[in-house]
């Protein structure tokens, strides 16, 4: 069986580059520095989603499916450094060789990982191997929008024109969708220190995604009605294990309809 391993990872301001960007003192307060940088993407585009460069990454998700069976959890601890995070989530990379799966994490996730990554130095040989040394991967990379390394759900069924939420269509199949908050609300929530919750609240993302890959994967073929209804099982037998009231709340709002 070849691993699945879905991700998604939470993101707030990097307010210390922002601070070297645009020559701001140590005295000026990080919720002060971010609402700046708001205020001029709001001015300039219209909206005051950051630029994918001012993004940290404070926690990532993963959903993995393999021989050994099936887990979802969040890398590291809650305090553990940004850099220590992003080398975990290559690290697994280079172990598993999976297949990739996410929700617009071509058009996001991905390149802040690509860098973040490339700032705290992190390492992700098989990750960024094209060819050269598998010729494998020549053909079919984690790298290439075009490729199934990488399968962003949201991308693909869209026909790299369409852009829609998670939420929305998770919601849609009779999942539960968003759980504790939306993604508008992690920075109040990590400037509150809540990481636990924005943790909590990304691990349900994840599974939303897994679940609706596994939909997928029926939809084309590659999984008939019994398997699909097996590895509905085994996630739903897996998640009803895990700790954190979050769970029981994805559960609940978990239709199988």
């Amino acid at each position: 069986m070849l691993p699945v391993l879905a991700f998604d990872i939470e993101t707030v301001p990097d307010t210390l580059a922002l601070r070297r960007l645009h020559a701001l003192p140590d005295s000026v307060a990080d919720a002060e520095v971010a609402d700046m940088a708001f205020q001029r993407r709001r001015q300039a585009i219209g909206h005051d989603f950051l630029p994918l460069h001012q993004h940290r990454v404070v926690t990532i998700a993963c959903a993995l499916r393999e021989r050994e069976g099936f887990r979802i959890w969040s890398l590291g601890d809650a305090d553990e450094g940004e850099g220590g995070l992003i080398q975990r989530f290559f690290d697994g990379i280079e172990k598993f060789t999976p297949q990739l799966v996410s929700w617009n994490g071509g058009g996001f996730d991905l390149p802040v990982l690509h860098y973040r990554a490339m700032l705290h130095g992190v390492r992700a040989k098989r990750y960024w191997e094209l060819g050269d040394e598998d010729r494998e991967f020549r053909y079919n990379n984690y790298i290439s929008r075009y490729h199934t390394r990488h399968i962003d759900l949201m991308d693909l069924l869209g026909l790299y024109q369409s852009r829609i939420p998670l939420d929305e269509f998770a919601q849609m199949l009779g999942l539960p969708g968003k759980v504790g908050m939306h993604g508008s609300q992690v920075w109040d929530a990590f400037r509150a220190g809540r990481v636990d919750a924005i943790r909590s609240y990304c691990e349900a993302d994840v599974a939303n995604t897994y679940l609706v890959y596994l939909r997928f994967e029926y939809m084309r073929g590659v999984l008939s009605a019994q398997a699909y209804a097996n590895e509905c099982r085994l996630a739903r037998e897996t998640i009803a294990r895990l700790p954190g009231a979050h769970w029981k709340t994805f559960l609940d709002g978990w239709n199988d309809g």
